[in-house]
């Protein structure tokens, strides 16, 4: 029997931030990969640079065995110098929550959906589609009030 709509509306966990995740938990999950908004997630939105915490953060994700990987909404530029900074892939203007956008990311990290956990602010935007696609979701509060 199919899942009722309002089980995507639900994410698996639910953080103050990034930093909060416990990343051990998720390897124990099976979780390989993480697919990560940019917009309010990891930086505010309009930020022009990483933070120095970020880069941190992802040298932490290497070391437990996870492979990061952007996924955006974005456009190109910003995305681009993120992903250069943090020396990871990604994807600009990806157009979720389609699931299209997850599956390409999915894709990209060689992976299963449901061995990828997908990290966000926003329910219908990063939410919604990761669960459609089958993979783990985590919502963290906003990193700004301006969208």
């Amino acid at each position: 029997m199919a899942e009722p709509f309002w089980h995507n509306l639900v994410p698996d966990g639910y953080y103050r931030s990034i930093y909060d995740i416990d990343l051990d938990a998720l390897r124990e999950r099976g979780v390989s990969g993480l697919i990560i908004d940019l917009d309010n997630t990891v930086a505010a939105w309009g930020v022009g640079r990483p933070e120095p915490r970020l880069a941190e953060w992802i040298r932490e994700v290497r070391d437990k065995g996870l492979e990061p990987y952007i996924l955006s909404n974005d456009l190109g530029p910003r995305v681009d110098l993120f992903t250069r900074y943090l020396g990871i892939e990604g994807t600009a203007r990806a157009g979720k929550p389609r699931r299209r956008a997850f599956r390409k990311a999915v894709e990209a990290l060689g992976l299963r959906p449901d061995q990828v956990a997908v990290i966000g602010d926003q329910v219908f935007t990063d939410i919604v589609g990761a669960k459609r696609l089958g993979c783990h979701t985590i919502l963290v509060v906003p990193v700004s009030r301006r969208e």
